[in-house]
Order: structure tokens, then sequence, then C-alpha cells
């Protein structure tokens, strides 16, 4: 499954070079958040795996705060002698931290106390104290004065929001970081916004801007602390499927050198995208029936696995009508191996919706295309859209003549 819960699998890095080593820390650690998602969704709350990989971590690192927010929004009882524990460790190390910091500020030069108090955040974030690290990166900010250090705080507040899902928090510092680019950011991070920005783009919906930022960054991809490459290209492959025309698919992906490289470990992605661009129906339904399985375990995809299969399924569906003026609909369900009465009620209902572009003769059990004239849907739109205008002016000279 390319939507991994389990972190134990070596992770696939780039072709011909491996720059995990080089990236920014994974702290917070994006995989504590896909498993306690995972972990609270039904039929999957008595996991045990991944239930012993969220205990580990969080022991590891002595999550108290993530821990204590988990147990009530995963209905768990809270270990009260682990808690403790957990909190004493934590005043501990925050104690020991602020002394640092004091010390510096006493006793070194502001270089000194920035990278204190940079300590201190990346402590809080990485035992999930979400208020206390944004504060304290904040803080820290306002200490800094080189760029690129501006942007790897930047980056790591955009991080905390995507753990968290804060899309005020992730918006906020989205922009932040490309006005601090377009001062002078450098070639590596320009490139590591692009995979924030479409990381965070997939997880709203906003699958067109989603590929085309991926598809920038597939040659370039050092984001480990996100995700890994695998992970990354096959998201790839699902936006761009629904958000590229079939002639850009064939360019950007379907040729694409260094997807197909990594398509060959992912065979069920593989199948998803081939099926399609064959035309072998039957198949591209079957593979959409798997990726609709693993969206619905994906934190960023969950809330858009219906709106995607629904969306994938029209595109299959206006692809094949599209080489005919008329077919039987018989021959559309052995095309697509479902039964007629599913075909029939599938087509009812998108062409009610002015989804497709066809008409059922149910005595003749015969599907024809009628494709729109586009000239004379524009100028349909512009009628409506003038109305629509017209009576906005309308509504606002009444208030302004009150």
């Amino acid at each position: 499954v390319w939507f991994s819960i389990s972190s134990k699998r070596s992770e696939l890095k780039m072709p011909i070079e491996n720059l995990a080593e080089e990236g920014l820390p994974k702290n917070p650690n994006l995989d504590v958040a896909q498993w306690k998602f995972f972990l609270g969704l039904p039929g999957h709350t008595n996991d045990v795996e991944t239930k012993k990989l969220l205990m580990d971590e969080i022991q590891a690192n002595d999550m108290a705060p993530y821990y204590e927010h988990m147990c009530v929004d995963l209905s768990w009882p809270v270990d009260k002698a682990l808690l403790d524990t957990m909190k004493e460790k934590n005043s501990t190390e925050v104690k020991r931290l602020d002394d640092a910091i004091t010390d510096a500020e006493q006793n070194l030069g502001e270089s000194e106390v920035r990278e204190a108090m940079l300590a201190k955040a990346e402590y809080l974030c990485r035992i999930g104290d979400k208020d206390a690290c944004v504060s304290a990166f904040r803080k820290t900010y306002d200490k800094t004065t080189a760029l690129g250090h501006r942007l790897d705080i930047v980056f790591n507040l955009i991080r905390v929001g995507l753990f968290t899902m804060d899309n005020d928090l992730v918006t906020r510092n989205i922009e932040k970081a490309k006005y601090l680019i377009d001062e002078g950011g450098d070639w590596d991070r320009k490139n590591r916004l692009k995979v924030y920005e479409g990381l965070y783009s997939m997880a709203v919906r906003d699958f067109k801007t989603a590929a085309n930022l991926f598809l920038d960054s597939i040659s370039t991809f050092t984001s480990y602390e996100l995700l890994d490459y695998q992970k990354f290209v096959a998201y790839t492959v699902v936006v761009c499927m629904l958000a590229l025309d079939r002639n850009e698919l064939r360019t950007k992906v379907v040729k694409g050198a260094e997807i197909l490289e990594v398509l060959h470990g992912l065979p069920n992605i593989r199948e998803f995208m081939f099926s399609l661009y064959d035309c072998h129906y039957s198949d591209f339904f079957k593979s959409l029936a798997y990726v609709e399985q693993m969206l619905k375990v994906d934190r960023y995809m969950a809330p858009h696995y219906r709106y995607y299969t629904r969306e994938m399924r029209i595109l299959g569906y206006t692809q094949l009508l599209e080489s005919y003026r008329s077919l039987e609909l018989q021959y559309m369900a052995d095309a697509f191996g479902v039964s007629i009465d599913f075909i029939d009620r599938e087509l009812s209902r998108f062409i009610a919706a002015g989804r497709l572009h066809c008409k059922i003769d149910k005595v003749g059990s015969i599907v024809e295309t009628n494709r729109p004239d586009k000239k004379n849907w524009q100028y349909q739109a512009v009628i409506k859209q003038g109305d629509h205008l017209l009576n906005r002016v309308q509504k606002l000279s009444r208030v302004i003549n009150v």
C-alpha cells in the first residue's frame, strides 16, 4: 500500500542520489498524525501494529501534551503513570532550555541566544505542545536575521500546521515563505516550498495547483521531512489523473521517466494510471476501487475520497463516450465490467446533474452522445453571468440610494 501505515519498510529515495540526509529533521513527525488518524477510523481502532508504532514514538520523545490530546480524541484511557513520567521529563528539559536561554542572554551573543531559543522551540514541537511551540518559533523568528534560517523556521511552522491540520497556520506561513523567497531565497528552499504548498493544496482539494507543484518538484524532491519519495510520486499520479487532460497526462506523467521508475514499486497505482490511459475500463474500475480504499485511510485525502472516485468515474465514462456517436448499454456495461442496471443508474444520475452530455434511449438500450457546442455554451455562460452582475448592481444601487 502506498499510503503506508507502517514506517518499518525502508523509504524509497530519489533515483541516482540519496538526498534524505540533507533535508530538514522530521519535527514534528507527520507519520504520528497519520497513525493517530488511522486509529480513529471505524474498523481500525484496535489495530495492534499501528497502536504500537504510535505509542513507541510518543514514549521515545516524551510527548506528554500530545498524548493527553490523543487520548481525548481517540477515547483512550489515560495511563496516569506514563503521563506523569513524561510530564516530569518535559518540565526538566524545558527548565534546562530556559536556563540555557538565560545564560546566553547574560553571557553570550545574539547568535547563541537565537540557537538556544530555537532549541526550545524544536523541543516543544517534538513533544506536541502546539501553542507553546508556535509562540516559541515566532519569538525565535524575530531574533533571526539570516534569510535561510528564517525560512527554515517558517517551514517548521508549516509542518506544525500540517501535523494539526491548522489551515490558517499553514496558509499564513506559506505566504510568508513566498515573500521571503522573493527576497532572495535559495534554489533548494524554493523547490521545497513547492512540495509544502502542493501537499496543502491537495489536502484542501485544489488538485490542479497540487498537480502542477508536484510535477515541478519530481526531479528536485528533497522534502523527506514531509513524506518519502514513493508516496510523493503516488500522490502526484493520483492528483494528475484528475487535474490534467489526456495530452498533458501523457507528456508529463505517462512518459515521465522519474515517475515510471518509481511506479515499478507501486503496481496498483501503475495499473490505475495505465488502465485509464489505455482505455481498459474494466481494469480501471477495479484499480479505482483499490485507490478509493487507500484514500479513505489517508488523512490528507480522506475528506475528498468520495469526490475523487465520483470524478474519476465521470472521467472514465466521458472518455469512452467521446469516441462514439452512440453505443449500446450492454457494450458500455461490459466495457466497465458492471451490470446494465448499474451503468443505467450511474449515467442517469450524471446526465441529470449535467456532468455527462448524452441521453439514454431506454427502448433501444442505446446511449446517444450530444456534445455541446462550445460557442453556444460560452454565449449562455456570458448571458447568465451578465444577469447575475446586473442583479448585484441593482441591489447595490438601492443600498446607495437609501
